[in-house]
């Protein structure tokens, strides 16, 4: 299958993982403001805009180990500051917990622990691949699209994010991973989570909210928790340049971070 992405940039290996009604073209805004000193992939999902649709049925980790190969096709045995929104940030989130190695930093935006928490959300999941297929990806698009943004969210933005949804999903795509969503219970999971972890959520989010953000922040070892002021789910489309900030930080600090390790490593094995 192929699957498509946007790179932008030099510097650290980043990965990013757009939400079930997106695509690469919802990091639009990082992939331009830090491409200074982030490499930067951002990939359009399995069944999703550009890339053609998955050639065999994945569930949660199936997605992961997609978006594992293409860290290392892209970045080779080095770790990325991984980066996922919504759905994006539950695949990232599952990610980090199995593929240790592969994850410098973690930040999820508007992020959850999956719909397979409780039985009326998976439910509720599941029955969106049905409107898709009956209203078509327009209409679709048209009725989930706006609730993404704060209510006061700027008309051209959310005109964005519309056409953004509109023109990525596709039913075959967008059922596998309403399934993947549905069944996805990652409470046992984060607390093997051992990355540097930023848990960002928009103060307004009608969609997962801060409290979803609590959840994962309460589970993942030592992960810091920051809302976004006049930001709904969207965070990083709607208040980009503080989200821009947080990963611009938290990013070289994670560097950071791993260079002062592999100092000491280095410094211990020196000694007789």
């Amino acid at each position: 299958m192929v699957l498509a992405f946007r790179a932008a940039g030099t510097g650290a290996p980043t990965l990013m993982l757009h939400g079930i009604g997106s695509s690469s073209l919802a990091f639009g805004h990082q992939l331009s403001a830090l491409a200074d000193e982030l490499a930067m992939v951002a990939w359009d999902a399995p069944g999703y805009a550009a890339s053609s649709d998955p050639d065999v049925l994945l569930d949660l980790d199936g997605y992961v180990d997609r978006a594992a190969a293409l860290a290392r096709d892209r970045f080779g045995d080095r770790p990325v500051h991984l980066v996922g929104v919504s759905w994006g940030g539950v695949l990232a989130l599952r990610t980090a917990a199995s593929h240790p190695e592969l994850v410098r930093s973690l930040t999820v935006i508007g992020a959850s622990l999956g719909s397979g928490v409780d039985a009326a959300r998976a439910a509720a999941m599941r029955e969106r691949s049905g409107e898709l297929l009956r209203l078509g990806a327009a209409a679709f698009a048209r009725q989930r699209g706006p609730r993404l943004l704060s209510p006061d969210a700027d008309a051209a933005l959310v005109e964005h994010v519309v056409a953004t949804m509109a023109a990525a999903v596709r039913p075959p795509g967008y059922a596998r991973a309403a399934e993947a969503m549905a069944a996805a219970d990652l409470s046992a999971d984060l607390g093997r989570i051992t990355a540097p972890t930023l848990v960002l959520a928009g103060a307004e989010d009608r969609v997962t909210g801060p409290d979803r953000a609590r959840e994962i922040a309460a589970l993942v070892p030592g992960s810091a928790l920051v809302l976004i002021p006049g930001a709904g789910h969207l965070a990083n489309q709607e208040r980009p340049a503080l989200v821009d900030a947080w990963l611009r930080g938290f990013t070289r600090a994670a560097d950071l971070l791993a260079a002062a390790r592999t100092a000491a490593d280095l410094h211990e094995r020196k000694i007789p």
